[in-house]
Parts: C-alpha cells; sequence; structure tokens
C-alpha cells in the first residue's frame, strides 16, 4: 500500500531540543533520545468513513513528534497501519451494499487526500491489514506453539496470563478493563474463553465473510491487535522509540500488542514508550463514527476552508487534552492564520531567532503545540505594531512555522 507525497520540511539553523513527552506507561514524562533513526509507529484509520476531527487531531500530534525529531538532526522511521478488513468496514458495507473492498479503498484514498492537504509527514511504511496477513499467520501460529494462544470452535485467543507483564501499559483494574473490552471490540463474556479479556488472533472464516488461508489455522482473517504487532516487528523491531494513537487505544489494543508481542520475543519492551491524543467532542459528544457526529476534514476543504486554518484550529489545543470542535475555533483559527501571513508579509520585522527557540523548546516539552502558537503570536503582533526591523526575519519565522508546526504561510 502506497501512503501520501511528503512536503518538503525545511532545515533550520542550530538544532532541536530531545522531544519529552508524556508515556502512558510510566505515568510520566520521560525524555526520549533515540538513536540517528528514530523509530515511531502510529495506529491507523480503519477505512469506512472519513477523516474527522478527532483523527485529525491525532495525526497532527505525531506529526508534531517527527518534526521535532527531524530538527535534531535526526531521520525518522514511521509507520502507520490501515485496518482493511475488520468488523466495523465489514457491517457498514453490508448496510450500504457496497462491495467492502471498493469502501476500504475510497475512504483511505481519501484519507490521504486529506493528510496531504493537512501537510502530514507521510509514514515510510504503510501497511494494509490484508496485505500483512502472510506475516500475522506465523506469529499466531508461534503463540499456540508457546502454549499463549488457545482455540474456541476454531477461533484463535491470546491468552493474556502468558505475559506476566500485562496490564503495564494502560495500568487499569480488571473490571475497568473488562467493561472497555466490551465497548471496544472485543468480547468477554464468549463462553469458552480462559480469561474474558483474552482477545481474538485469528477469526474462522464464516459465511458471507472474506476470509484468506491461514495455514494451520485454517481459513479466516486476523484479529486486531496482532496486525499491528505483524507489521511493527517487520518494519522496526522490538523496542522502538514510540508507539501513538488516540487515548480510546491505550486499552485494549496498546496493552495486547504489547503482550502479543513480549511473548512472541520474550523482550521488554514493545515501544520504549506510549503516547496518547486526546479525544474531540462535538456537540457534546465524543467525535466518533459510531455516534455520526463528524465534523469531515474533507467536508471543510470542500466548503473552502484552508487546510492550515484547520490545522491551526487542532494545534490550538494541547494534543493530551479532551476538547469541543465548535465555528469558534475554527474562526479563531482562521483568523490567527491571517494574521501570521500579513506579518510574515514584510521583508523586515521584529528578529526572529527567539521565536524559533520558544518554538522549539514548546514543542520539546511534551508537544505544547498552544505554546508554540501563543510564540508566534507575539513576534506577530511586535511586527504589527512596527518593532524591530531586522532584515529576513519573516523569512526566518516563516520557515520555522513550516518545519516545525506543518503550518504553509
Amino acid at each position: 500500500m502506497y501512503a501520501w507525497p511528503a512536503s518538503k520540511v525545511p532545515v533550520l539553523p542550530g538544532q532541536g531540543r530531545d522531544l519529552t513527552i508524556h508515556d502512558t506507561a510510566a505515568g510520566a514524562r520521560v525524555t526520549l533520545t533515540p538513536g540517528p533513526v528514530a523509530r515511531l509507529y502510529v495506529c491507523g484509520i480503519t477505512p469506512y468513513d472519513a477523516t474527522h476531527m478527532g483523527h485529525a487531531a491525532t495525526y497532527t500530534a505525531f506529526d508534531l513528534v517527527q518534526r521535532v525529531w527531524l530538527d535534531t538532526k535526526r531521520q525518522v522511521h514511521y509507520v502507520q497501519n490501515v485496518t482493511d478488513v475488520d468488523d466495523p468496514l465489514l457491517e457498514r458495507a453490508a448496510a450500504t451494499g457496497e462491495e467492502w473492498t471498493a469502501l476500504a479503498e475510497r475512504e483511505t484514498t481519501l484519507f490521504r487526500e486529506d493528510m496531504t492537504a493537512l501537510r502530514m509527514l507521510p509514514p515510510r511504511h504503510y501497511v494494509g491489514a490484508v496485505e500483512s496477513i502472510p506475516a500475522i499467520v506465523p506469529l499466531v501460529e508461534r503463540l499456540r506453539a508457546k502454549g499463549a494462544a488457545y482455540d474456541v470452535e476454531g477461533d484463535v485467543y491470546f491468552s493474556v496470563d502468558a505475559d506476566p507483564r500485562f496490564g503495564g501499559v494502560a495500568h487499569l483494574d480488571h473490571d475497568v478493563m473488562r467493561a472497555l473490552s466490551a465497548e471496544r471490540g472485543g468480547d468477554p463474556e464468549r463462553p469458552g474463553k480462559k480469561n474474558p479479556l483474552d482477545p481474538l488472533l485469528w477469526r474462522a472464516a464464516r459465511a458471507g465473510e472474506p476470509s484468506w488461508d491461514g495455514g494451520s489455522l485454517g481459513p479466516g482473517r486476523p484479529g486486531w491487535h496482532i496486525e499491528c504487532v505483524a507489521i511493527a516487528l517487520e518494519h522496526l523491531g522490538m523496542g522502538f522509540d514510540l508507539q501513538g494513537g488516540g487515548s480510546d487505544l491505550s486499552f485494549p489494543h496498546h496493552e495486547m500488542g504489547a503482550s502479543h508481542a513480549q511473548v512472541l520475543t520474550g523482550e521488554h519492551p514493545f515501544a520504549v514508550a506510549f503516547a496518547h491524543a486526546g479525544m474531540v467532542g462535538y456537540q457534546g459528544e465524543k467525535m466518533s463514527k459510531s455516534r455520526g457526529n463528524l465534523v469531515l476534514v474533507s467536508q471543510l476543504r470542500r466548503a473552502g476552508v484552508d487546510p492550515a486554518a484547520i490545522r491551526l484550529a487542532l494545534l490550538a489545543h494541547h494534543y493530551r487534552a479532551d476538547w469541543e470542535w465548535t465555528d469558534a475555533v475554527l474562526d479563531a483559527a482562521v483568523e490567527r492564520l491571517a494574521c501570521w501571513r500579513a506579518a510574515v508579509s514584510r521583508p523586515d520585522g521584529p528578529p526572529a531567532d527567539g521565536v524559533v527557540d520558544e518554538v522549539r523548546a514548546a514543542l520539546a516539552n511534551d508537544l505544547d503545540a498552544p505554546a508554540a502558537l501563543a510564540a508566534v503570536d507575539r513576534w506577530a503582533e511586535r511586527q504589527k505594531g512596527g518593532a524591530g526591523g531586522e532584515p529576513g526575519g519573516p523569512g526566518v519565522v516563516t520557515r520555522a512555522v513550516d518545519a516545525l508546526l506543518g503550518v504553509a504561510l
């Protein structure tokens, strides 16, 4: 599967700072010090609907991670998956009468277009679940051979009790995990399971559903968590620097994935740190496909909203915060974009080095994008007041905003 085109990232003078980020597993901020190549995995979409603001906020957060690392003169090996076969996708296709493969392809194409418009740096590897099945099957077979997986009426489940570190990502008690498992794609009430929390590794073929050759597993399709494990292990290996996604992925998805990988390899950790973005609400509820209360990137673009303004609206909120999308949020972003563009349109202006340092410091401090925006706001206000007169200052700000915030002025 192919990703989307990369926008050129300007190289700034000097060097950025190492990223300190809140690690869900540690319950505290940690400073990441990757080698020359930083390794990042971010969980992708299930393509049965278009990109909404919740998606866009999450991918903006981890786009900032890439930009901070690039500014430290590192390379970034970024991997993202596409869950292009799963129950929600099949259910939507059945409800609309559309072929599930056509639905997945159409929505994945629209997602690429949205990511391009928002100037998200693309992953080096953009990998679908379907194309990963040849890598997934041997992992499930290995887990079964280790005694860490078992069959229930032809389906194969992972035994969470096989991992003594299970629970070390989200740190939730059993009752909470059981409730979230039922809410987020699990089946804790299914008879025959050893532990209600045990997740599906391989779903045996059912009539009317797509299936693939599973070798000794029999025909079927993969579970959700093992998909990301197979892709991450193949392209990044164990102990990669950061796994990211929305806060609703900390359990069960990231918890289960870490356990799968740790039992498979006998190594720990799956990722050095786990970072999670907050949820975006709309009309008083979390924005989600299941509720249908969506504000879509593509709809805003078709309405003529500048994608740079959409990005600024997202950056105005700290990535870990839960917040509400409103017309006022977008209006403020449109106004800010116009102010910044007016400020950089002059050939000279206030000294810019301090702005670059402030933006760098803010982003290195747990991706504090609101503080970074405020630094640029202050420079733009001084520019409006006619302060200073440094030739080329506006150009430095333009390149810094592009390189570090992904906003084209």
